[in-house]
């Protein structure tokens, strides 16, 4: 019998709890929907979320193959690389989305994984048919295919500030790391420093301090080049914990999400990914999530839609036909973008969790039910016969 399994890849900063009981409901979903396939779970080990994302692809690229051939000897299947018997859907959240789509682009590109970023596309790029391990589809929850959407600064800034102010004062410790040893967040000179993809301070009309933006602004310019690598949305985002540990610890991490301020590799990435939908039916869909009733804005205290319209999301969404794959997920609960993109796999926190499973489970069904699906049935419907 065929064996289908979901692999689960957390994302920056997470862990084997990531996804919750998430990863089991969806197994007994999906083994009730394609009863003539052996469905399984598999969760990647908590992974350190720092260095190259390169690196990082190509061990979890080395795990996931070590695992498949373990089941394709279980199954005793004579050709696996030509006629596996293993199917997988990887599974990522956020930062392990990418991971896994550049793992499925690393397999059909007949390429190594290079830490220099993806490789062009071009017409006469070949495609692996014959990838090992069989990647049958991607499917990612708010995944940050192009980056995070500024949103998550400009409704986050205010109810972050106080924390964030805080690790300011450790912060400048890093500041000596990147403008001089005695350099202070009030150093002139400083605030004349010209941040390249940064957030950008507003126009000194009014004093920062009345300025949710201005708060943001001068905590970029205390920052200095840890929000140059990561850009205004990754680097509010990467920088709610443990920043205080030193330039050894930011950087290595900044490191790891800093191909979300690489517009280019992003739109690559992302139409290497419709290309391997068209070309070798590979299934790829992105669960986003969006805020719903509980959204309010913190200063004004109106509902949603008053800022930046009602798509307040934690990604930043497609307007090429790359929006075909997008599909939204409403959190009624959140107050926020962050809150809902942690919570997602959490039913007390996400009213719309079962119906995230129900897509999830629609999905992979419709990835799945295919020519490799029906040989199972086949081989289900077989009955020994006295004549063999």
């Amino acid at each position: 019998m065929k064996t289908l399994l979901l692999c689960f890849v957390h994302g920056f900063k997470g862990g084997d709890d990531t996804f919750g009981n998430f990863p089991r409901d969806l197994e007994n979903l999906l083994s009730n929907a394609l009863p003539n396939l052996t469905v399984r779970s598999l969760v990647y080990p908590k992974f350190e979320t720092r260095g190259d994302l390169a690196q990082c692809v190509s061990r979890f690229r080395d795990w996931l193959q070590e695992k498949v051939i373990d089941l394709e000897v279980q199954n005793e299947t004579p050709s696996p690389t030509i006629d596996p018997s293993v199917r997988t859907i990887l599974i990522g959240h956020s930062m392990g989305g990418i991971v896994a789509a550049d793992t499925i682009l690393s397999l059909t590109s007949d390429q190594p994984i290079e830490a220099a970023g993806l490789q062009s596309s071009t017409p006469e790029t070949h495609l692996n048919t014959l990838m090992f391990p069989y990647i049958q589809g991607v499917l990612a929850f708010d995944t940050p295919y192009l980056g995070i959407s500024p949103g998550v600064v400009a409704h986050g800034a205010e109810g972050h500030y106080n924390t964030a102010s805080s690790a300011l004062t450790q912060l400048s410790g890093l500041t000596g790391a990147f403008w001089g040893a005695k350099a202070a967040t009030t150093n002139p000179e400083v605030k004349d420093k010209k941040l390249v993809a940064a957030l950008p301070a507003p126009e000194a009309k009014k004093p920062a301090a009345t300025s949710a933006w201005g708060k943001w602004g001068t905590m970029a310019i205390a920052a200095g080049s840890v929000a140059a690598v990561a850009g205004a949305g990754a680097a509010a985002f990467v920088n709610r914990d443990k920043i205080t540990e030193g330039w050894g610890w930011a950087s290595s991490h900044l490191e790891f999400v800093g191909c979300l301020m690489k517009g280019e590799e992003l739109r690559k990435r992302v139409g290497g990914m419709v290309t391997l939908h068209n070309e070798l039916s590979v299934g790829w869909a992105n669960l986003y999530t969006r805020l719903g009733k509980q959204a309010v804005n913190k200063e004004t205290g109106s509902m949603v839609g008053s800022v930046i319209g009602n798509q307040r999301t934690f990604c930043n969404l497609p307007k090429s036909d790359a929006k075909a794959f997008w599909y939204e997920a409403i959190n009624d609960n959140a107050h926020d973008e962050a809150g809902a993109h942690m919570t997602m796999f959490f039913p007390k926190d996400n009213p719309g969790y079962h119906e995230l499973a129900e897509s999830a489970r629609n999905l992979i069904v419709h990835w799945t039910t295919n020519e490799w699906y029906e040989s199972s049935a086949l081989e289900a419907a077989k009955v020994p016969s006295d004549w063999d």
